[in-house]
């Protein structure tokens, strides 16, 4: 029998309680079902490889659209769901509640809410964002199940790598009620420790190619992320595939399907 909505959230919780952990990116249902077929425990959406699948920028999709995908990853599979789910779609407090309550009903058990507004191309003053943040806390916790919301400090990828305001900004997303916080773009183990010692709550951390797993637990974050990074590995293969179709004649990149492909999409 399926696991109840209810039932994951508990166990998407209770990894948060447990060992650091991967918490990979699918852009499409396809995707989260090869990364639960490889034994991932929980997935996250991207919203700039979701984006993509649609053909547009990130920052681009409608709050309709991430609604109806976190319903087709939460079909996908069996494990428990989180969406990032930008700036909820508004910059008042309730449009960021309503995101939480929309992507509850479509399956998921936790949710990101940052503080950026890409409409208007600035960071949310922290009084603000602090605001948006307990409004969405608000909605998590009236939903009668573990749902668990990440806070986002958006400085690092924003053009303002200002590591005092961004643990400024954690705790007070913290002190709202934030379950997770979350600052992506962190370049360095010293950075993620001055971070996850400024905060009581566990730390996701985005990777990249510059930070290891080992580096990442040791600084004590409990979460890491890829982002969109997986999508673009994707991408980028295929279209390296199609330019030496293109500019070659060269087949010889298609390989075909991978043989576990048959028990990776089996529900």
């Amino acid at each position: 029998m399926a696991p109840t909505q209810q039932e994951k959230g508990a166990a998407f919780r209770a990894l948060h309680e447990g060992e650091p952990f991967v918490f990979p990116n699918p852009w499409d249902a396809g995707s989260a079902k090869v990364l639960a077929g490889l034994g991932f425990k929980a997935l996250a959406s991207t919203s700039s490889g979701f984006a993509f699948t649609l053909g547009k920028t990130d920052g681009a999709v409608t709050l309709d659209e991430v609604v109806e995908h976190a319903a087709a990853l939460d079909r996908a599979t069996e494990l428990p769901v989180a969406m990032d789910l930008e700036n909820g779609y508004g910059a008042s407090p309730q449009a960021a509640a309503t995101a939480i309550t929309r992507a509850a009903a479509a399956g998921a058990v936790g949710g990101s809410i940052e503080d950026y507004d890409r409409d208007d191309d600035r960071l949310y003053s922290l009084e603000e964002a602090a605001e948006r943040v307990a409004a969405a806390v608000a909605a998590a916790r009236a939903l009668g199940f573990d749902f668990t919301l990440t806070a986002r400090a958006e400085n690092h990828i924003r053009g303002n790598p200002d590591l005092e305001d961004t643990i400024a900004r954690l705790q007070a997303y913290e002190a709202a009620g934030a379950d997770v916080l979350y600052a992506p773009g962190l370049r360095n183990g010293e950075e993620v420790r001055a971070v996850c010692d400024a905060v009581g709550r566990p730390v996701n951390v985005l990777a990249h190619k510059g930070l290891s797993m080992a580096e990442i637990t040791a600084a004590g974050g409990h979460r890491v992320s890829v982002g969109g990074a997986l999508a673009w590995v994707a991408v980028s293969a295929f279209a390296e595939a199609a330019q030496r179709i293109r500019d070659d004649g060269d087949f010889s990149v298609l390989t075909g399907a991978p043989a576990q492909l048959k028990d990776w999409l089996t529900p």
